[in-house]
């Protein structure tokens, strides 16, 4: 049996490639969650003006990973005290939030957060990431999809990706796929 999971952490390709490692990942799906228009489209989420956040879907077997593991992925891989900005990404549509699908979900990343906030691993700063229930998900146009593994030498990759995938090799070397590598 496997669960769905949803998750923004800034630019999709970067979250997707990130979840798409980790043993128990079916798959990673970039697309578009939060917003307020119908079938969205990269465009128009780029603007800033559909409410949309980029996104990544994941559907998981929580036998092989449990969801909290993927919360404490999600919260080490990206920096949840920027609001609206991931690196060189800003606007709403690079917000940081939990998009639960169930009660279970949404208990065990408000208390994941709460750990995080009282852990002081940011000196202070204020954890910003929204747990909200996950309203109607878009998946991204086909080019947006399995970006990095296709797109692996693009500078994007190199400088702002690649940083995040050797944090998550050092952090989470037990849950990778044995055939992934950074």
């Amino acid at each position: 049996m496997t669960e769905t999971a949803t998750f923004a952490a800034g630019c999709f390709w970067c979250t997707e490639a990130i979840f798409q490692r980790l043993k128990g990942v079916q798959s990673a799906v970039s697309g578009y969650t939060g917003g307020a228009i119908k079938n969205p489209h990269y465009d128009a989420v780029s603007s800033g003006t559909t409410g949309h956040a980029e996104a990544i879907q994941i559907t998981f077997d929580p036998h092989i990973i449990p969801y909290s593991i993927l919360l404490d992925v999600f919260w080490a891989t990206h920096d949840p005290t920027s609001l609206n900005q991931q690196g060189p990404d800003v606007g709403t549509q690079y917000r940081s939030a939990i998009f639960y699908h169930h009660q279970n979900q949404k208990r065990l990343a408000e208390k994941s957060k709460l750990t995080l906030e009282k852990s002081d691993l940011y000196q202070g700063k204020k954890v910003v990431t929204d747990i909200i229930p996950i309203s109607t998900f878009y998946p991204a146009e086909t080019y947006h999809q399995n970006y990095y593994n296709r797109q692996k030498d693009a500078s994007y990759c190199q400088i702002i990706i690649n940083p995040k995938l050797a944090k998550l090799k050092d952090k989470f070397q037990s849950y990778l796929k044995p055939t992934s590598s950074t």
